[in-house]
């Protein structure tokens, strides 16, 4: 079972950039799932929610406005649309999934698959 992101890169500040989430292996049909990003010498933090039927979405502060998470069931795939993007966005983007609703809140005890994190640099 693996959850592969991608679409990471370095943009200009102001820009926009997609960041995907396969799953592979299994189906993440029935899965919560959500983005978590990590800066150098930070901890991993919450960045946006899912739950399993695409019903329920959460932001984090920082992003709300600006940030849109979907995912498509049939493509076993999650998405993280950004725009607006700030220098202070610059960070590892990890997806996860987890088989109960604690995710929706940014809690990871529970995340059952972490992705490998896809790098997004955001340069002046």
């Amino acid at each position: 079972v693996q959850l592969q992101a991608s679409g990471g890169g370095l943009v200009q500040a102001g820009g926009s950039l997609r960041l995907s989430c396969a799953a592979s292996g299994r189906t993440f049909r029935g899965y919560f799932m959500g983005w978590f990003r990590q800066a150098p010498g930070k901890e991993r933090v919450f960045v946006a929610s899912i739950s399993w039927n695409a019903g329920n979405t959460r932001y984090s502060d920082s992003v709300k406005g600006r940030f849109t998470i979907s995912r498509d069931s049939a493509k076993n795939t999650m998405y993280l649309q950004m725009n607006s993007l700030k220098l202070e966005d610059t960070a590892a983007y990890y997806c996860a999934a987890s088989n109960t609703a604690d995710i929706l809140f940014g809690r990871t005890a529970s995340v059952n698959y972490w992705g490998q994190g896809t790098q997004v640099t955001v340069s002046s």
